[in-house]
């Protein structure tokens, strides 16, 4: 019963319905450790050090950035189906161990395997769903998904809640519990879709033919691909903002609109996630719609996303009025929801199905190291006071990728078999 669901003309978007909740728990399982280190460090003295919270968190993301690549590699040489249900168990039973944690050493080996079980999921489920949707839904379908490490990081952000409610272990135990338990329905109701031979044609790269066997000529290809190099840059840049935002926004809107942090922190938050989303479902309607009279269409509306962000990034800078700053909050918000909806869309434009995870793996890596590298310079520039200013100048280097994206990117089918 369960395996004739692929027939029904619904099934695609069932995908996408299965894989959000993945995306929703893939945020929110990583993002609550950040919420409850206050409660945590009643037990675990550790963690009272904020060099010490530091490196826990730093483990998690230098090991998802460097896995990323080869997690995308292995989905496309294995069934998604198995890989994604494997990589959300895991990490869930990673997220109930870290309740019975009782020591710092162990804190730190299980963010390390939450790093790489964690890494495994996005390239396999965003080359799934981009495999399911083809031309004209792609875009929102990948919106859709996006939506859910939106609420993820939203619903993360309660853990210290919960933990004072309960007790930080029982809110491991909890959403742990829930994670293992939502891999069965995965098991029951996830089907991969069949890979599409390489299509024999005179345009067809040559590539093609080889990318299953040899890791090394699958990286060769991507990385002797121009066009590749640009979607690097063009995800990257636009990262940096990105993880600005995720991570110094409340201190920004605390210190601009002169408020605490108890009042800045939700304002913020809900701010970028109701306007990301109104983003990725506008951005992923206009594509799917533009791209059918025009090739670039996708790469239209992911320029207008990132164009909106530009302005609002210097708003976000040098504002000190409610309504300047929640303003460019949500200028930026749905900017970049316009631009989250159409990265993979516009990967599958110049990167064949079979190397689909393998490149969002590069991609996923690059925006890591990214968020990395700028939370720690804003970080210095926040104690020199000049966190505004580098805010406005992250605006300047959108730009770049800008006139990258619209220079380099011209595409001649909109699905690269």
């Amino acid at each position: 019963m369960f395996t004739s669901l692929r027939s029904k003309s619904y099934y695609p978007w069932l995908v996408v319905a299965l894989l959000w909740v993945v995306a929703l728990l893939n945020y929110m399982d990583r993002q609550m450790l950040s919420t409850m280190k206050d409660a945590m460090m009643l037990d675990i003295t550790e963690l009272q050090s904020a060099e010490n919270f530091g490196i826990l968190m730093a483990i998690f993301l230098w090991i998802y950035g460097c896995v990323s690549p080869f997690a995308g590699a292995i989905s496309d040489r294995v069934n998604r189906k198995w890989l994604i249900v494997g990589s959300i168990f895991i990490w869930s039973l990673v997220t109930f161990l870290m309740g019975v944690a009782n020591d710092f050493t162990t804190l730190k080996v299980l963010r390390a395997l939450m790093g790489v079980s964690e890494a495994l999921y996005i390239p396999a489920g965003l080359s799934l769903i981009a495999d399911y949707h083809e031309g004209k839904s792609r875009s929102l379908a990948v919106g859709i998904h996006m939506t859910g490490l939106y609420m993820g990081q939203a619903i993360g952000g309660f853990g210290a809640t919960l933990a004072s409610a309960y007790s930080w272990h029982t809110t491991f135990f909890t959403f742990g519990i829930i994670g293992m338990v939502y891999a069965g329905v995965l098991l029951l109701f996830l089907h991969e879709m069949p890979k599409k031979a390489p299509a024999a044609s005179a345009s067809a790269k040559p590539a093609e033919s080889f990318t299953l066997r040899s890791l090394g000529q699958s990286f060769a290809w991507l990385f002797q691909n121009v066009a590749f190099w640009a979607i690097l840059i063009y995800f990257a840049v636009p990262s940096l903002p990105g993880w600005a935002t995720k991570n110094w926004l409340p201190t920004l809107f605390s210190e601009n609109l002169g408020i605490e942090m108890s009042a800045a922190g939700p304002l913020s938050t809900i701010t970028i996630a109701a306007a990301s989303f109104v983003g990725v479902l506008v951005g992923g309607t206009l594509s799917d719609r533009w791209v059918k009279r025009n090739l670039r269409g996708r790469i239209y509306t992911g320029a207008i996303g990132l164009a909106l962000t530009v302005p609002s990034l210097m708003l976000l800078g040098y504002g000190h009025s409610t309504v300047a700053v929640v303003g460019a909050g949500i200028l930026f918000g749905v900017g970049y929801g316009m631009f989250d909806a159409n990265n993979m869309p516009i990967l599958c434009q110049f990167v064949p199905s079979r190397l689909r995870a393998t490149a969002y793996g590069f991609m996923n890596m690059i925006g890591v190291f990214a968020g990395a590298a700028v939370t720690q310079v804003l970080g210095r520039w926040k104690d020199e006071g000049n966190l505004g200013f580098g805010f406005v100048l992250l605006g300047g280097i959108v730009l770049v990728a800008l006139a990258i994206q619209l220079s380099l990117l011209r595409p001649t089918t909109d699905n690269m078999e």
